[in-house]
């Protein structure tokens, strides 16, 4: 597998995530300009995806979808733009040639909101963005993936100190709202392995949060909880809204990286 993570935040989120001959796109907000050139500069073009999958139906995740006119779409709700989306219920899996797709069901302010975990016979990725919590039942579905892509949304003291209303920040910090760095941090402890490789935090807020924050708790929090089970070379990165990360391709060793750097966002872990 690889993947880039294109856009990710309250703008606009995109994921690719390339297997054998086949691209997979992960919700497509943001602007068409900016979709356009993030697409060229990775050498793909949209005629390339195979499959959209939706998250949910809010606008910073669906908004280009006529760039992607030519794609087969999945969405667990019906898409006013694309009658022909085939509809995908939470709790469920389906194949794409040789890999498993599996709907986790989260817990947000839309009608129906999912998360994905796609699964290889030898590599297992896990996208899970806009939630206000996660499930403790799915736990053992997320468990040792080689990478993660999680919400690490806000910090709660933050968020409360923001300009926001009142009643967004209510709403942020409900059940039904986005994963603040602590709950991310838990969940990371819980289903982080020897077998983790990549962990990129994702949908981090740009005025309730800052991605020096982010990484510094959930890297902090792995490293007090389960030290000794940590991959050799786990690296976590702060996704930007507008930044391209790239990953699933082994990394080499970087040398002298052993404590927090957040010059690039990224932080890896080498003993």
């Amino acid at each position: 597998m690889k993947f880039h993570l294109i856009a990710s935040g309250s703008k606009g989120n995109c994921f690719v995530l390339q297997e054998g001959n086949r691209t997979i796109v992960i919700d497509c907000g943001s602007t068409k300009k900016y979709l356009v050139s993030s697409f060229e500069r990775l050498g793909l073009s949209f005629n390339d995806v195979d499959l959209l999958l939706i998250s949910h139906d809010h606008t910073d995740h669906i908004s280009q979808l006529k760039l992607f006119s030519n794609s087969l779409v999945y969405s667990p709700v019906a898409l006013k733009n694309r009658e022909d989306a085939k509809i995908i219920n939470p709790s469920t899996f389906f194949s794409v040639d040789n890999m498993k797709v599996t709907t986790i069901p989260l817990s947000h302010d839309a009608e129906r909101t999912v998360g994905f975990v796609f699964q290889t016979y030898n590599e297992k990725l896990v996208y899970i963005t806009d939630t206000g919590y996660i499930n403790t039942s799915h736990i053992s579905l997320l468990y040792d993936a080689d990478y993660i892509i999680i919400e690490s949304n806000h910090d709660t003291e933050m968020l409360m100190k923001c300009n926001r209303p009142y009643f967004i920040k209510s709403r942020i910090s409900s059940d039904y709202g986005h994963l603040n760095n602590e709950d991310c941090a838990y969940t990371l402890e819980a289903i982080v392995t020897s077998n983790t490789k990549e962990i990129i935090l994702a949908h981090i807020s740009q005025d309730a949060n800052t991605y020096e924050k982010a990484l510094s708790v959930n890297v902090n929090h792995l490293l007090k909880t389960k030290k000794e089970d940590l991959n050799k070379n786990l690296r976590m990165v702060a996704a930007q809204q507008f930044e391209i990360v790239s990953g699933g391709l082994r990394y080499e060793k970087v040398d002298n990286c052993s404590s927090l750097s957040f010059t690039n966002m990224e932080w890896i872990y080498n003993l």
